[in-house]
């Protein structure tokens, strides 16, 4: 079976039609949600785009792989999805987007040429690349080149830079042009035709892989779109698709400015997070976010349709997901980073076309699940047996062939706010600066080193405003998810070379060998060689 693995960059979870929101048109991703399973529980083990990557792409917390913030490398060593399914004989390339920062250190000092095939894999995190797009090109940083860039230039978008001044800003009336690093220019249409938009570029060449895929070799594509990532400009027609009117009432009350945990009240100190909690950012920006999100389901529904017209559908596995939410002013904060659902909580939508999966066609699955969990599954549906040694998620096929009804306990997300501005605010050595996140189904304990923690009851309060990290009446429930937290951070999570059946073939290996050690006289060494044990 083949692979197509489909990533948007900061969509939250409930900006789809398949996932609740009550005017936004995604009628194919709603589509592919009829034809498959939509996990409803689905979260990312870090709320940032490099480390949440990192963790999809190896199958591994961040605790684990060390990738703890963007632009950090995965050290040389971590097997990443492309590792485990390439012995597989399936071929893995990335179309668009990773984030990921290569080990240029590591390479050299175990000779590796970053130019050459190994060294270009470990740089993309196992992918070989087929377009590689990151998106990202600031004003004042003139004659940037990408595959991307050229292509404008081609099309006649004449700049230094037409990924900003085109792909990513507006005009006003007098031919000025408005960079779309000003939320005030959401309202904007991009100075570009919609079918030379990053996401339809994108599209175009993923579309290219597949025709030109080998019949006889299986294969994984991920296609790695960067919106509805700021900035925040949509082409038209999508910039003037939605208004105020389509705009979700916001998710935040006073008391969280008045009582706000230290970690909070730092975040919500940002810049970008005072500009969301001004009602004229939040009417700017929003509507064109949704513009985003529709611009990409209409270009999902134009790859389906590539798809079928190559007869694939039928034996590919297509997933979609996000590597993390926006909060788009809840909780008084804007972008990513902290745990409530806007931020760690993603879509994620399976289809698996085999008959085996019939029984969950159409399903809503609410059972908790990790982004970690996809690496795991992909392993499963090459044909081969996840590394239970280095993969730390669970496959979810079993979820998917509706033989089990559920995987996980609790999930785990991690940041580390080291490189903010929140560490100096809060005085917090660079060592300190961990937060980490348990959730059980009901209640979500945040972690903060040096500081109490956060409790949030999604039962009773879904919308994450009642803080119980300080009420007497929670402390057993406190105390019962740090013990949890703490033994999850206790478990082996490096121990990487030895499988537990690798332990198991050991034992009882000094005897085998002839290696006698302890024993008192031929009895006790006669009995050893009939039972089989050494008594260690």
């Amino acid at each position: 079976m083949n692979i197509l693995f489909i990533m948007v960059d900061q969509l939250r979870f409930d900006y789809l039609g398949c996932t609740g929101h009550p005017s936004i048109k995604t009628p194919n991703i709603d589509a592919l949600a009829a034809q498959g399973v939509n996990f409803s529980q689905c979260y990312v083990q870090a709320p940032l785009c490099g480390p949440s990557r990192m963790s999809t792409y190896t199958g591994r917390y961040c605790h684990s792989h060390g990738a703890t913030w963007n632009g950090t490398p995965l050290r040389v060593g971590e097997m990443t999805m492309g590792d485990h399914l390439r012995p597989l004989g399936m071929d893995t390339y990335l179309c668009g987007k990773t984030h990921a920062a290569p080990d240029i250190a590591g390479m050299k000092r175990l000779g590796i040429d970053p130019q050459s095939t190994t060294g270009s894999r470990i740089a993309e995190c196992g992918l070989d690349v087929w377009e590689r797009m990151d998106g990202e090109f600031p004003a004042g940083l003139p004659n940037l080149s990408s595959t991307y860039q050229d292509y404008l230039r081609d099309k006649g978008y004449e700049s230094d830079n037409p990924w900003h001044d085109f792909a990513n800003s507006g005009e006003d009336e007098d031919g000025n042009v408005l960079s779309g690093w000003k939320l005030s220019s959401s309202t904007q249409a991009a100075r570009i035709a919609k079918e030379d938009s990053e996401t339809a570029w994108l599209t175009t060449r993923a579309m290219d892989f597949l025709s030109q895929a080998n019949d006889d070799t299986p294969w994984c594509l991920h296609l790695s779109y960067i919106k509805p990532h700021w900035p925040y400009v949509a082409p038209a027609p999508y910039h003037n698709l939605y208004g105020i009117e389509d705009i979700k009432p916001v998710v935040r009350s006073n008391s969280e400015l008045a009582n706000s945990h230290p970690v909070l009240a730092a975040f919500q100190k940002k810049r970008v997070g005072k500009a969301f909690s001004r009602p004229e950012v939040r009417d700017a920006v929003i509507p064109a976010y949704m513009g985003l999100i529709t611009e990409i389901d209409d270009q999902i529904g134009r790859l389906m349709s590539h798809l079928d017209s190559l007869a694939l559908r039928e034996n590919t596995l297509i997933i979609f997901t996000s590597d993390h939410g926006d909060y788009l002013g809840d909780h008084w904060l804007g972008e990513k980073e902290l745990f409530h659902d806007a931020s760690s909580r993603v879509p994620l939508i399976v289809v698996d076309p085999s008959k085996d999966a019939d029984a969950t066609r159409a399903s809503v699955c609410d059972a908790l699940v990790e982004a970690i969990d996809l690496a795991p599954t992909f392993v499963d549906y090459a044909g081969g047996a996840p590394r239970g040694e280095i993969l730390e998620g669970q496959s979810l096929r079993p979820l998917l062939r509706g033989i089990n009804s559920s995987l996980h306990s609790y999930v785990i997300s991690e940041y580390d706010y080291c490189f903010k501005a929140a560490r100096k605010t809060l005085k917090q050595p660079i060592g300190d600066c961990r937060l980490a996140m348990l959730y059980d189904g009901r209640f979500k304990l945040m972690h903060a080193e040096g500081f109490r923690p956060l409790l949030f009851d999604l039962q009773k309060d879904p919308g994450e405003m009642n803080d119980l990290g300080e009420n007497p009446e929670y402390f057993e429930t406190i105390q019962r998810l740090e013990n949890q937290l703490n033994a999850w951070y206790r478990q082996h999570h490096n121990k990487t070379m030895t499988s537990d059946a690798e332990v198991f073939k050991r034992e009882n290996g000094d005897l085998r060998r002839g290696i006698f050690l302890g024993f008192w006289d031929q009895a006790d060494m006669d009995e050893a060689h009939r039972t089989g044990r050494t008594g260690n």
